[in-house]
Order: C-alpha cells, then sequence, then structure tokens
C-alpha cells in the first residue's frame, strides 16, 4: 500500500473533496474508534426512569449537545486543531479538557477514548498521532478525546469546521446509538431524533467556537448519572 502523508499546515487547510471525504470515513460508524463502549451518563438516566422513550431521549441528546459541546467540546476540538504541530499548546488544550470533566466515569472514559483513537491512527501511519499516543502512554498529558480529535483530524487535512460537525455529529450519534442498544427506542425513533437536532446544531455551526478561556458545561442530571453509576456493577456501558 502507498504510505499515508499525515502532516498537513492548518494555513494549507481547505474545504474540499479530501477534506469532505476524511471527514466522513472519520464520521462513520464502522471507524474504529472505541466510541461504543460509553453512554455518558444515558444508562443510568435509563435506571432512573428520566429517559424512557424518544421525548425524553431528545431532552437527553439536545442537552449534550447544546449545553456541553457547545459550549465545551468543540472549543477544545478548535483549540487541538488550531495548536497543529505546536505539542506544547496541544497539551494545554488536554490539561484544559481535563479540569473541565469533574465526573471521574466521564473523565476516564474521555481519557479511554483519547487513547483508543490515537492508537488507531498510529497504526494507521499517523504521525501526530504516534506522538500523542507515546505521551499518553508515557503518562505527559490525559489525551482527552476532543483534543485528540482536533489535533488527528487536522493532520489528516481535516478543515476545521468539518471538525466541528464531525464532532457535533459523533455526539449526537453515539448517544442516540447508545439508546438503541439499550432498548430505550428503535433505530426509526433514533433517526427521528437526529433531525430535529439538525437545524439547532447547524445554527452552533454557523458561529465561531467559544475561545478556550470562556468554555463551560452544564448536563448536571448526566454527570450526576454517571457518577452513580460507579457504584451498580450490571452495567452495559463503561459509564
Amino acid at each position: 500500500m502507498p504510505e499515508m502523508s499525515s502532516t498537513h499546515p492548518p494555513g494549507a487547510i481547505a474545504n474540499g473533496p479530501m477534506s469532505l471525504l476524511a471527514s466522513l470515513q472519520q464520521s462513520d460508524s464502522f471507524f474504529p474508534g472505541g466510541a461504543m463502549a460509553f453512554s455518558w451518563g444515558l444508562e443510568g438516566l435509563m435506571r432512573d426512569a428520566l429517559v424512557t422513550d424518544a421525548a425524553t431521549l431528545f431532552a437527553f441528546v439536545e442537552s449534550q449537545a447544546l449545553s456541553r459541546w457547545a459550549s465545551l467540546d468543540q472549543g477544545l476540538v478548535c483549540g487541538a486543531w488550531r495548536a497543529g504541530d505546536a505539542f506544547d499548546a496541544w497539551h494545554d488544550v488536554d490539561a484544559l479538557a481535563e479540569a473541565m470533566t469533574l465526573p471521574p466515569a466521564l473523565r476516564t472514559g474521555s481519557r479511554r477514548l483519547g487513547r483508543s483513537l490515537a492508537d488507531v491512527h498510529a497504526r494507521l501511519g499517523s504521525e501526530a498521532a504516534t506522538q500523542i499516543r507515546d505521551a499518553i502512554v508515557a503518562g505527559r498529558t490525559p489525551g482527552h478525546l476532543a483534543a485528540v480529535q482536533g489535533a488527528v483530524w487536522q493532520s489528516l487535512g481535516i478543515a476545521e469546521d468539518e471538525a466541528r460537525a464531525i464532532s457535533a455529529h459523533m455526539i449526537c450519534t453515539g448517544a442516540v446509538s447508545s439508546a438503541v442498544r439499550l432498548g430505550i427506542v428503535g433505530h426509526l425513533d433514533a433517526q427521528r431524533v437526529l433531525t430535529l437536532l439538525r437545524a439547532p446544531l447547524a445554527r452552533v455551526l454557523a458561529k465561531p467556537a467559544p475561545p478556550l478561556d470562556d468554555l463551560h458545561a452544564a448536563t448536571f442530571a448526566a454527570d450526576i448519572a454517571a457518577l452513580r453509576s460507579q457504584t451498580h456493577d450490571a452495567r452495559l456501558f463503561a459509564n
């Protein structure tokens, strides 16, 4: 197989067919990123009978998308993307992700997913992912998912706006796929939830991502459910 080039200076990246095709590959559930092992608090909310059908699932996913991703995760992805090859700047973004993820189960989950994503891309030949993976293994950085995503996607030549769109898409599809696996909704209702979220997410993506010094999140019910999940032995998901 021909060798893959993984270095693309930020200024040289533009929206185009290559960026779009890379975005589709990264956002495909077929890509082995490991996200299917986590429910981000949904399993606990179902156990407490707070998410039981399509309407309550929509409220959960909307909260994750607009009260966490829009105000926190997308800023981390963009900060890591803009850091480019400057590892010190990227490490600062990763450290911020660590500080902003309070529930231990969610913090551990984000770290595990970030390390898994870095490892997959390192094995696919990405120099940026290899550097990040080695730093994670050496204990020099926690390797949170959003920070790894931004750096790796930038190295693949994915434009910043498309990186934001991938991140938003994966937050929502991860949540509804977890709901399907838990038996909360079927596939059609899951697609209805995604359709309803398209317009509000498009409005978020039409604006600049929040700066790193203005990040915040307010998903209290899901955070509490994730905290409580650590006391339950029988779980389908890791958090």
